[in-house]
């Protein structure tokens, strides 16, 4: 039996089983984010070796079991793989001797007769038992449908194979018009995060659905961020919730050859013109001057819209997507002046790389908030 890590700092240790998935991910950089939180970090392999998994639930106070297999060409595999892990989860805990509080992600198909959902109902029913059996605090969350950035297309939501599709020009087909209950990935690791705070105990805790949207109304909003977006380059109108959500969704699947993105430029014997951004619904746009070699940036946004275009000078962007190394770089110039949109959750910087000074206008779709400014300070590079 392994005794647990004692906790001496006044940090919430939370460890995340699942968490390179979907959810796993944004919840993990979520967390990250919280100055009373400690990541307890897990690898998928635990499952394989008893003694890490017991090693690892006795360094959480909190333990979120996100792990679980969605998709499977035999459904009763799916089923038995998803009970199995919460079986071998049980095990450690009961080895370690420790009692964390345990926040299970089960679905609401949970109320559907299918191997998926039986194999989370019943994995919910079995970490339920446990802790009554321990004096536990636990919470059984039933999810809708959860979608947002980075999700996997055929696999997650419909919303995230329309977005590859879209983004591919292939044509999405309706195969079942149903009203979904859905969750935005935001949403939801703020509801894990103030259930971790509060320590909430409830076995049966449904969720409330962020939106209510039948799947042609999803279609029809995503076929207009391509026209207005992606085949004419303007900010679509971003006032519903709802649509900026699916938004941040959709430009989540772009290939980074996408950008840079050249502007149409109009040139006389007046000069030459540029229309940097047509908008449905304003934002601000702003204007600055950096000298040779200084850098700007190196920060994150986990919801705001950015667009940084390069007017004269010559320029070179980095960014890099929370929680991984790789670093896209691109190179612009005023000569041909061109803009890269920021996604969500990308750290990002700019560097003068000319001789004389860089002009750059950026634009972003709300107005700065010294009180919710959404910019979160990390270097893209060492």
């Amino acid at each position: 039996m392994s005794d647990r890590v004692r906790n001496t700092s006044t940090k919430i240790r939370v460890g995340i089983t699942g968490q390179p998935g979907f959810i796993g991910t944004h919840l993990y950089n979520y967390l990250g984010l919280c100055a009373d939180i400690e990541r307890v970090p897990f690898s998928d392999d635990y499952f394989d070796d008893s003694e890490r998994l017991t090693e690892f639930v006795s360094r959480c106070d909190t333990v979120i079991h996100l792990a679980a297999v969605n998709r499977h060409e035999d459904a009763k595999i799916l089923h038995d793989t998803n009970i199995e892990l919460a079986e071998k989860l049980i095990r450690a805990l009961d080895a370690a001797g420790n009692t964390p509080h345990v926040i299970f992600s089960s679905s609401t198909q949970e109320h559907r007769d299918n191997l998926y959902g039986r194999s989370k109902r019943i994995g919910r029913e079995l970490l339920m038992d446990w802790a009554r059996r321990r004096q536990a605090p636990f919470a059984g969350l039933i999810i809708p449908n959860v979608f947002g950035p980075f999700s996997r297309p055929f696999h997650n939501t419909v919303i995230a194979t329309f977005s590859q599709q879209i983004v591919d020009n292939k044509e999405p087909v309706i195969e079942i018009d149903a009203e979904l209950s859905l969750i935005y990935i935001n949403d939801l690791v703020a509801l894990i995060y103030r259930a971790i705070k509060e320590r909430i105990r409830l076995d049966e805790w449904v969720v409330e659905p962020s939106f209510q949207a039948q799947v042609s109304k999803i279609l029809a909003r995503l076929l207009y961020f391509k026209k207005t977006y992606l085949q004419e380059g303007m900010i679509p109108d971003l006032s519903d919730p709802f649509d900026l959500c699916l938004y941040n969704t959709l430009r989540s699947f772009l290939p980074v050859h996408f950008f840079p993105r050249e502007y149409k430029l109009h040139a006389d014997d007046r000069g030459a013109f540029v229309e940097l951004v047509k908008s449905a619904n304003g934002g601000q746009t702003s204007f600055s001057t950096t000298h040779t070699g200084i850098i700007r940036g190196n920060h994150f946004h986990t919801r705001k819209v950015e667009r940084f275009m390069v007017i004269r000078g010559q320029a070179e962007m980095q960014l890099r997507r929370i929680g991984t190394e790789a670093v896209i770089t691109y190179q612009l110039s005023g000569d041909r002046p061109s803009y890269v949109d920021i996604p969500v959750w990308h750290t990002h910087n700019i560097r003068n790389t000319g001789q004389d000074d860089l002009y750059t206008v950026f634009w972003i779709n709300e107005m700065f908030n010294p009180e919710d400014t959404d910019t979160f300070y990390e270097k893209v590079v060492d």
